[in-house]
């Protein structure tokens, strides 16, 4: 246990730790645990194998105690020195009769006991002498004198009462960690959706585009070799055209300057 110890403390002073979890590690009585944590609030010692509570610490502000599944059948009367205990389990433990549990009725603040599993349960009028031994007692097993588990309510003020303390569910700034920031980012998560759904319709709508200014180039370069080709064959034509026309000017102004030579010659012959 004592090494346990040493390794849950992660350098810290004793002084300093609000929480120790000593779970399953393997001692039959408590060892190296100190009247030093002081700030010690929350302990667990699941599993442990313990057999007795001797030489427990004085812990003054131990509010949370775990010691299901051991062997406990004496030693109760430790828990005395720690006077703001409101949460303690015993159940799964070898605790008989009532004479051990009597001194649990000096822990003033003592709220919810688990007891399940052990001989004392068995025991006749069970419930209804331990409540009247422990008058201050809210929960036995789960369930308050009426036999209706706590409240929602209840359980919250136990949670807070544990995490009040260490600042749990609350920022710098005293706002819930599930606040504004948390609506801001479910907000962000939302747009984000959003703006990739727009990616994708952007990106369908070019390959679109695309696929239409390649159909429009392909029927440009067929339309416009089409005309060049009409182009290139009105101008052969005009050029033949001009061609045959200009020949026969040729040989009608041939045939005038042979009539007008051979006028000339009439009349100096004559």
């Amino acid at each position: 246990m004592e090494k346990r110890i040493e390794l849950e403390k992660r350098g810290r002073n004793n002084n300093e730790i609000k929480e120790l979890i000593l779970d399953n590690c393997r001692s039959t009585s408590i060892e190296g645990l100190t009247d030093e944590f002081t700030a010690l609030e929350t302990l667990s010692m699941i599993n442990v194998g313990l057999k007795s509570l001797k030489n427990f610490p004085k812990l003054q502000n131990l509010k949370k105690l775990e010691l299901s599944d051991n062997r406990v059948s004496n030693g109760l009367s430790t828990l005395i020195e720690c006077p703001k205990l409101t949460h303690l389990n015993l159940s799964g433990n070898a605790i008989k009769d009532f004479d051990e549990l009597k001194c649990l009725s000096k822990l003033e603040n003592l709220e919810d006991l688990d007891l399940f599993n052990n001989e004392v349960t068995s025991t006749e009028n069970y419930r209804e002498e331990l409540f009247k031994m422990l008058p201050k007692l809210k929960y036995l097993d789960g369930f308050d004198k009426k036999d209706r588990e706590p409240e929602e309510g209840d359980e919250d003020d136990e949670e807070r009462r544990n995490g009040e303390d260490d600042g749990e569910g609350e920022d710098e700034d005293g706002n819930d960690e599930e606040g504004e920031d948390g609506e801001d980012e479910d907000e962000l998560d939302e747009s984000s959706e959003y703006d990739e759904d727009d990616e994708n319709d952007i990106s369908l709508a070019e390959v679109y585009n695309e696929e239409l200014e390649e159909d429009n180039s392909d029927w440009n370069e067929e339309g416009g070799d089409e005309e060049e080709d009409d182009i290139e064959d009105e101008g052969s034509d005009d050029d033949e055209a001009g061609g045959e026309g200009g020949a026969k000017t040729g040989a009608s102004d041939a045939e005038d300057d042979e009539e007008s030579a051979r006028g000339k010659k009439r009349k100096l012959e004559d």
